[in-house]
């Protein structure tokens, strides 16, 4: 079931992106040099599509990044949660032994006449 619904997301939008990819082959000139508008140091002429879809690319790998440096916090908590969790289960693992132990330590209780 969830692969279907991915494939019913994901397939219109990868259409979409492949149709504009195709629409956009025109070159364009990008430059990094913001002072010389005229003539430009260094200039790369690259497909538009490929402008397009490296700046998402660049967006998605540090919005996963961002996200995961966010959730540090909590992943951080989590750990501690388990250890404090595996300890306890230790403990309490322990106190059931002794309990065992105590219980058939103990003699039969007196019956008062």
């Amino acid at each position: 079931m969830l692969a279907l619904l991915k494939a019913i997301i994901f397939l219109p939008i990868a259409v979409i992106v492949i149709l504009l990819s195709i629409a956009n082959r025109g070159i364009v000139p990008v430059s990094f040099d913001p002072f010389a508008r005229g003539a430009p140091e260094f200039v790369v002429n690259v497909p538009l599509y490929a402008l397009v879809l490296g700046a998402l690319a660049v967006g998605v790998v540090l919005g996963g990044t961002g996200a995961w440096l966010a959730a540090g916090r909590q992943r951080r908590s989590g750990r501690a949660s388990r250890r404090e969790a595996n300890r306890l289960r230790r403990e309490t693992d322990r106190l059931r032994t002794d309990l065992a132990e105590t219980r058939t330590a103990l003699p039969a209780p007196r019956r008062a006449a």
